[in-house]
């Protein structure tokens, strides 16, 4: 090898690794392009302080984004996550305001309920074989109305306490995007790492050939559904705690809808298979730029909602034609 093919290798294989990345996560180049135009239209939007308040505002996305990511690419689907979360806020509130319980055991109580939800979806679906769109949409609308009736009235006044889990600031970094950070590493870890990480995508790849394996295709997603309902219900206590106050009838009122369009729009697919954690960081941070960018342009709500549907359908797009990573 010559001298100069020497210098130059370096260069090369991190020019190839560079187009590998976008390659498996187009929607890098579509968020720079959307970072540069909102910067270019308001002046303001890459202010730390505002890119303080994007990764705030996404923390409690990307807590549940994770975990359904993982369920999608198992090709399975949990569409009760938005009353799962308003479930899960308004079991903490009533224990942290109502019963002035710990911090802890109002977070406890919280997490207890979100798996309680997961669980049944899981055994439904996993177990029984029902179809996990079906089971989901009724536990969307079954949630909602059991939180309806067991709080009617909206909780407020949670205590300073309880406020720290939304409000305090760790190392300088406010603690629920140290909450979403530890959750985007675990699902990293636990995809790159472990044995039932590269067992999902087997079971979402062929359940049956999965199970000739001698892979556990109904205890592995049956876990991700326990786990989707704990981050879910993690994410509503958080929210209540930022808020200090959730009502059972509107808390997480579409927020189903918000996660599955980052997990589609990160590259996972529906089908089951293909999707990386690096693609539902870059799902996360590019609905949450684009809901603040609209906002700083003082762009109307209706005109806010249907750009979320359009990046709806460019993630099912984005699913369906990109490589699948088999990560």
């Amino acid at each position: 090898m010559t001298t100069a093919d020497r210098v130059l290798t370096r260069p090369r294989l991190l020019a190839t690794g560079g187009l590998d990345t976008v390659r498996r996560n187009p929607l890098l180049v579509v968020l720079v392009a959307m970072v540069l135009v909102f910067q270019l239209t308001t002046g303001s939007f890459l202010d730390p302080a505002n890119l303080s308040g994007i990764a705030t505002d996404a923390a409690t996305l990307a807590i549940v984004a994770v975990p359904l990511a993982l369920l999608v690419i198992s090709g399975y689907l949990d569409l009760s996550v938005g009353s799962t979360l308003a479930l899960g806020g308004l079991v903490a509130g009533w224990l942290a305001g109502q019963h002035h319980q710990s911090p802890a055991v109002a977070l406890l109580g919280a997490l207890a309920a979100g798996a309680a939800v997961g669980a049944v979806n899981g055994v439904l679906c996993c177990y029984f074989g029902l179809s996990a769109f079906i089971v989901t949409l009724g536990m969307l609308t079954a949630v909602r109305g059991l939180a309806q009736q067991l709080f009617p009235l909206p909780l407020s006044g949670f205590g300073s306490g309880f406020a720290w889990i939304g409000g305090a600031r760790i190392a300088g970094v406010a603690a629920p995007v140290v909450i979403a950070a530890l959750v985007l590493a675990a699902g990293t870890l636990f995809l790159a790492l472990t044995p039932a990480g590269r067992h999902v995508f087997a079971i979402g790849v062929n359940r049956e050939a999965a199970h000739l394996s001698g892979i556990q295709v109904r205890r592995t997603p049956f876990a991700l559904f326990v786990v989707t309902g704990v981050a879910a219900a993690l994410a509503g206590a958080v929210k209540a705690s930022v808020l200090d106050s959730v009502v059972a009838g509107t808390s997480g009122a579409g927020f189903e809808l918000t996660v599955l369009t980052a997990v589609l729009l990160g590259g996972v697919a529906l089908t089951g298979g293909t999707g990386s954690i690096l693609g539902v960081l870059l799902g996360v941070l590019f609905l949450g730029g684009l809901q603040n960018g609209l906002t700083l342009l003082n762009v109307p709500t209706f005109w806010q909602q249907m750009a979320q549907g359009v990046a709806l359908v460019a993630g099912a797009a984005l699913a369906y034609f990109a490589p699948r990573t088999g990560r």
